[in-house]
């Protein structure tokens, strides 16, 4: 597998000016090479699906308060209009890559991979649309516009789900001209049926997690996501991540090193430390020292978001995201959806189902899962578990237990912002940050603003919406 990583760094060069088709790209360069192999394709979508997924979590772990500024005023702690036009651009360019994938995997009969990208084009459309909102997509592929339509949020939803099904369809099928490789940088590491089960099983799984954002509208059935798990994951090990090398870091790794280089990044919220120290539950987590940094004096504490770190130094006195732990090591895996995340989302499907009894016992083993992957010691993850305060019994589970550990097992994740705003950000003590931005009223920011990219040159498309306006699926209640 390394040498595929070595062998990315060089078709990176290519595909940045070949492989991406979609309308960021308006200049057609005759003397450039135009097809670019499906191996080369799935190289580079398969990887740089971790780098954007990052790219969104960078945002929103502050909006969810996983992260805070320990400056005040930090334009992202404190839910600025900002326009994220490098996010944006990434997404929308590994978008227009994997496109290419789809449309020659479709012209040569290779099944598994059009499997594998429409399931890796889902995944980008769902971070795009949850970020936000109405997005250009029926004309935003291949270039046949600079100024493309927005499509409608929920009816991108619809896209979404068919592409997952379609997605699973095409691996599922056993003809296929070009078998899945090593290539791979998801699920690579195994070969044959190993390798296409994996994707079906990651396929149910994304499936599950996308029913589960409608539960707020009249549409949701929570049987639906049920069904979806009942072929998704089994353990730990189906776990769909990328795993990063000596050669290229893991990209929260890189915003510890700036932190070691005293460039002020990835200081842990106040509020994370407080979920899980013993200041809003009875019981402290040993998971903090595996997610994140402790003190100089071995303690943990946060920065309050939008308030900044008051009078500590820039190193030893806060918690901050540190390599050697699970999250930012250079090596560390970039989580795209994990058993531990099925769990959480079986655990709150079936609590709607009112099947309290697996709701309770799918909760346990997303704890269990969780301190599993981080690597938390059998005896510490037993003694957590069997804390009177999270062993409830299933007559005494809540949604605010299941929400509270699922938002610990998906730190850093974007998933989370989704779960926020379908929760209304009721988590235990959880309040608006300082120094909010104004315009939002008290309020918690619902959306991105559209790039600076959109509105100078798409004005006429870009739909006119604030920061307080809802996804489509984030109904008010």
């Amino acid at each position: 597998m390394k040498k595929f990583l070595k062998y990315i760094l060089s078709i990176f060069s290519i595909l940045s000016v070949a492989g991406c088709s979609d309308y960021l790209d308006v200049n057609d360069n005759p003397n450039e090479p135009t097809t670019v192999p499906l191996s080369s394709l799935m190289a580079t979508t398969s990887f740089t699906t971790g780098e954007n997924i990052q790219a969104i979590g960078g945002i929103t772990s502050y909006y969810v308060q996983y992260l805070a500024s320990p400056n005040p005023s930090g334009s992202t702690d404190t839910q600025e209009p900002v326009a994220y036009d490098d996010a944006w651009f990434r997404l929308y360019h590994t978008l227009g890559d994997i496109a290419d994938m789809e449309k020659q995997a479709i012209e040569t009969g290779a099944t598994h991979y059009d499997g594998a990208a429409k399931l890796l084009k889902a995944i980008h459309l769902l971070l795009i649309v949850d970020a936000w909102g109405d997005v250009p997509y029926t004309e935003a592929l291949f270039a046949e516009t600079v100024t493309p339509a927005y499509d409608e949020d929920q009816d991108l939803y619809s896209i979404i789900l068919t592409l997952i099904d379609n997605g699973i369809a095409e691996l599922e099928k056993e003809e296929t001209t070009y078998a899945l490789g090593a290539q791979d940088f998801i699920y690579g590491d195994r070969s044959g049926d190993a390798q296409v089960e994996a994707w079906i099983k990651m396929g149910y799984a994304l499936k599950a997690r996308t029913l589960l954002h409608t539960s707020k509208t009249s549409g949701y059935d929570p049987q639906d996501v049920l069904t979806a798990l009942d072929n998704a994951f089994d353990s730990n090990a189906d776990n769909a991540d990328i795993t990063y090398f000596d050669t290229e870091f893991n990209p929260w790794a890189s915003v510890a090193r700036n932190q070691e280089s005293l460039i002020l990044d990835g200081w842990i919220s106040e509020q994370l430390v407080q979920t899980m120290d013993g200041t809003s539950y009875v019981v402290a987590d040993p998971r903090m020292g595996f997610m994140f940094g402790d003190t100089e004096d071995g303690s943990f504490i946060g920065v309050p978001n939008g308030a900044g770190r008051g009078g500590a130094d820039v190193s030893g006195d806060r918690s901050v995201l540190e390599r050697g732990t699970y999250y930012a090591s250079d090596t560390s895996p970039m989580l795209i959806i994990t058993y531990a995340e099925q769990k959480f989302i079986e655990a709150e499907a079936a609590f709607d189902a009112d099947d309290k009894p697996r709701a309770y016992t799918a909760y346990l083993d997303g704890i269990r899962a969780h301190m599993d992957m981080v690597g938390v010691d059998a005896g510490d993850r037993d003694d957590y578990i069997n804390d009177a305060s999270i062993s409830v019994g299933s007559d005494d589970l809540t949604i605010e237990l299941i929400m509270k550990e699922k938002y610990i097992a998906m730190f850093l994740h974007p998933e989370t912002w989704a779960d926020a705003r379908r929760y209304n950000f009721q988590y235990k003590d959880m309040t608006i940050p300082a120094n909010l931005n104004p315009d939002l009223n008290g309020n918690y920011a619902r959306r991105l603003m559209y790039p600076d990219s959109e509105t100078g040159r798409n004005v006429a498309n870009v739909p006119s919406v604030t920061q307080l306006d809802r996804i489509w699926w984030d109904v008010a209640n």
